[in-house]
């Protein structure tokens, strides 16, 4: 186990006019659980490859435990990678997958067998490990990747999607399986997803990037309720944060009529920032139908059964989401059906928990 640190590290690919990964600065601690996370192209896989050696360092530096990688072989880091593809051997059994890196380095019969055997009792595969991986599950076959990599002991696991090939149902599953068991582990482990519910679960910090750059590193609660820039705000949260343009008047907003409600910090913000419009964020768990609030006509309902999710269309030419097209605000509510399509309703906030961020830098306005 070791800590990690990426240190203003950079990569560009042969032929590329920028980065992909610009000036990363991480400071990952010892057994921390911690996702790259991120649209496609972001650059959170080529920074898990930098980590693991699969991708030079054009420039700045990475540390395990303290010790720069710069020029350091793949297989000198001590650090096991599982793969988005199982990458199994089909004519190898479960057992003999798991333990043929440690045949490889000349680690004993007798001692890879028992490492193999504690590594299946973690992850449920002892009943497995005569079996050719034809014969197993999409997440058996995850889990045995896993085993592959545990049986290494090695200071660091590298995760690059590991659960993109599984269904719905098995990825919830398996997810919770891998964040048990490192915790149960103890190693420090960097773990790459586009899937943002995934960090958000997974993680003790969360990196969030985007076309190359480290936006915020953070917990996952205080990515959910401090994000640094309009685009964490709405990369963050199922589904996403409501986030609009809307002109300011006297440090107050309004939309359809109905003035926003802010907490005296943010009105004191608002004023004193000197704009004359703001990107607002406000999340669907802090809207709700009610009798008073802002005008809009329901377009969509999505019944989920425990709750429901009410999208409806605001009139008001003054507003914009941040592409420029009309505004469609998402309500969640605990009951079921409770409205129609085509239906007209009021939506009140629930809360002050409302979100300021500059039109033209996209960060957040704070004092």
């Amino acid at each position: 186990m070791a800590s990690i640190t990426y240190d203003q590290a950079c990569c560009v690919y042969p032929g590329a006019d920028k980065l992909a990964v610009d000036r990363l600065d991480l400071d990952i601690e010892d057994g921390e659980f911690v996702v790259l996370v991120g649209p496609s192209g972001s650059g959170k896989s080529t920074a898990l490859r930098m980590l693991a050696g699969l991708e030079e360092i054009d420039s700045g530096a990475i540390r395990i435990g303290g010790d720069n990688m710069v020029g350091v072989a793949p297989k000198d880091r001590d650090i096991a990678m599982v793969f988005q593809n199982y990458a199994l051997y089909p004519n190898k059994t479960v057992g003999e997958n798991m333990g043929f890196a440690l045949k490889m380095r000349g680690v004993p019969a007798e001692e890879r067998k028992a490492k193999v055997a504690e590594a299946a009792r973690l992850l449920d595969l002892t009943d497995f490990l005569d079996r050719k991986p034809a014969k197993l599950s999409g997440g058996q076959r995850q889990r045995v990747a896993m085993g592959r990599a545990i049986v290494r002991e090695p200071q660091v696991f590298c995760m690059d999607e590991p659960l993109s090939n599984l269904d719905a149902k098995l990825r919830v599953q398996t997810r919770t399986q891998i964040a048990a068991l490192q915790r149960r582990l103890g190693t420090t482990t960097v773990y790459v997803t586009h899937d943002q519910v995934e960090a958000m679960t997974m993680g003790d910090r969360v990196a969030v990037l985007r076309h190359g750059v480290l936006q915020q590193f953070s917990t996952p609660a205080d990515l959910y309720d401090r994000p640094v820039n309009a685009f964490v705000a709405g990369f963050i949260g199922s589904p996403a944060m409501n986030l609009f343009t809307a002109p300011v008047n006297d440090g107050a907003v309004t939309i359809a009529g109905s003035t926003v409600d802010l907490d005296d910090e943010s009105q004191a913000l608002l004023r004193g920032s000197g704009l004359g419009k703001v990107i607002v964020g406000i999340r669907p768990e802090h809207l709700a139908i009610g009798d008073a609030g802002i005008d809009a006509d329901v377009a969509l309902l999505e019944e989920l059964g425990s709750e429901s999710y009410i999208y409806a269309r605001v009139d008001d030419p003054s507003i914009a989401n941040l592409d420029g097209e009309p505004v469609t605000l998402v309500a969640r509510s605990s009951h079921r059906a409770p409205a129609k399509a085509g239906e007209a309703v009021r939506l009140h906030q629930v809360d002050r928990a409302v979100h300021l961020f500059d039109p033209d830098t996209g960060d957040r306005i704070v004092g």
